[in-house]
Parts: structure tokens; sequence; C-alpha cells
């Protein structure tokens, strides 16, 4: 059994086309057929069944290429690991963040990280908490920023790095536009544009309007934390959102007040695999993350 007829048939598994899967691998159809075929007769079994123009793994395939999915993951690493030790100011980490960060933390990081390490690579994946979680867990990111952070999960560990405050953002000919800060059930009243479902800051939102004594209003329901403030100073509705999320300036900008009762926070945290050793350079930038958020570092568990 060879590396390369691993890929190739992790390669048509993710295609399910050994034309699209040879066009990527930059080889012959011809080729890749070649190889996936001598791969079912050393097993014994046959991985794809034809559907169509399309193929599919069979239930003996679904479970061989996890496994090997796993395998070369592993010889991805353990490759890093090599170059890394050969040179530890370079490398690539792999970030995984949600998109209220991406407008502001995680460029203003990145950039200060690079002044220190200007080799290092960076690949980033933006996602919600649960896609964030799982990314982690299945080795696709090294670390994760997250909201909220996880307090009790087996899978995963890190840090409260930042608890920030939201705030309500009205449209600007809103009557309460012009306060220094209001009380949540001024609002009880209004109409609300909130994340959809499975966008952390959903709940939170939800929950603080249920602690103000109100459930609130839904005028509409986004993704892009670029909509939702748009929508609000289009004037079709009010929100919660980080102060961290606002710093973009735009010509149609809603209005943002502080608010006094109850307090609204999100907790963000850096996280990473519980059970796995980070990377060398990855563990670089976990360290220079903890003392730039001025977290002891001494203090934290040893991985």
């Amino acid at each position: 059994m060879e590396l390369r007829q691993l890929q190739y048939f992790v390669k048509v598994a993710r295609k399910e086309h050994v034309t699209q899967a040879a066009e990527e691998l930059h080889v012959a159809q011809s080729a890749v057929s070649r190889q996936i075929h001598q791969l079912e007769q050393e097993l014994g079994v046959s991985l794809f069944m034809q559907k169509g123009r399309n193929l599919h793994l069979t239930a003996v395939g679904q479970l061989f290429c996890s496994r090997v999915e796993m395998i070369l993951k592993d010889l991805d690493r353990a490759v890093n690991e090599v170059h890394e030790f050969l040179d530890p100011e370079q490398g690539e980490i792999r970030l995984g963040f949600p998109n209220s960060l991406g407008i502001h933390m995680i460029p203003s990081v990145v950039a200060e990280f690079r002044k220190l390490y200007p080799n290092v690579k960076f690949r980033f994946r933006q996602g919600t908490y649960p896609t964030l979680i799982r990314d982690v867990v299945a080795g696709e990111v090294d670390l994760a920023f997250i909201s909220p952070f996880p307090e009790n999960h087996d899978q995963v560990t890190g840090n409260v790095v930042l608890t920030e405050d939201l705030v309500a953002i009205l449209p600007p000919s809103h009557p309460l536009a012009g306060e220094q800060s209001i009380r949540l059930n001024q609002l009880k009243d209004e109409k609300f544009i909130l994340f959809s479902k499975g966008y952390s800051l959903r709940p939170i939102v939800w929950h603080a309007c249920l602690e103000a004594g109100f459930t609130p209003k839904l005028a509409f329901e986004g993704e892009e934390t670029d909509t939702i403030r748009g929508l609000v100073a289009a004037g079709m509705g009010v929100s919660l959102l980080p102060e961290m999320a606002l710093f973009q300036s735009f010509t149609l900008q809603p209005s943002r007040v502080r608010i006094s009762e109850p307090k609204v926070t999100r907790t963000i945290g850096l996280i990473h695999r519980a059970d796995e050793k980070l990377p060398l350079v990855a563990q670089s930038f976990r360290m220079f993350l903890l003392e730039y958020f001025g977290l002891q570092v001494d203090t934290l568990p040893a991985q």
C-alpha cells in the first residue's frame, strides 16, 4: 500500500468523481483509476459504488476513508514538526475564529505577531460556535478563538482571554439614540434583528432580554455582523452587538448606546485540543496571545 494510493483515494472520495479528482491532482484520469483499483485489490473490498456519474463510498469505504484522513493529517503534522524543528520561526498556524472577531481583533493580533515572526504563515477558518469546536476536535485548526468560552468540554481546553460588553445599536432617528446609557427593558416594544440560530451571540442577547423581563420580537435574522448593523442603521429594528464588531466606519451607521441593566457581556476564549500537544509555532502564537491579553502565562496548565 502506497502513500500515493491513499492520497488519490481521499481525493476521489471528496470529489466523488475520478475526472475532477485527477484534475486537482494534476495527473491523468487513468492513473487515478489504476491506483484506486490496485488499492481495492490489495484490501479485497470495493471502496466505491457508481451512482449516476458520481462515485459514492461504500460502507467499508466510509470506514476506511475516515481512518486514512486521520493518517494523512498526522503525516502532514509530522512534516510540519520537522520543518519547525529545523527553523522554529517558520511554519503555518491554522487559526479559527467567529465572524465578529475578523473585523478588528484577528488582524490586530496577527499583525503584532508577524512583527516578531515575519516568516510564519496563517491559514484562517471562520465558523460558528459548534463548527469551531468541531474543527478543533477534528484537528482542522490548531487554535480557535471562540465565544462564549466553553467552560466544561472534555475534548477542548484553553483560556478566557477577554470579556467584552455588548451595546445596544439603534437607528440614528430612534428617540433613545442620543442617550449615554439605557436599561435593556426600554427596548421591550422594539423589533429586534438577531443572528440566526447556531450563532453564539443570539442566545446571549435572547437571555439578556428575558432577564430584563421581556421576550424579544424578531424582525429579521442574519448571519453577518455587517448585515445586522446595516439593517439597524436603515431603521428596520434594534439589536445588541459587541463593541469590537463596531470598529469599521461605513456611510450608513447605527447609533450605539451602552446598556446599564442588565450587564450584557460575552467571553472570548482561545481553545485547542485537550489531548494533543500543539505544534511549536502554534504554541509560540498561543503564548504570545496570552501575554498580549495580559494573562499570567506561568500560572497556566502545562501542555
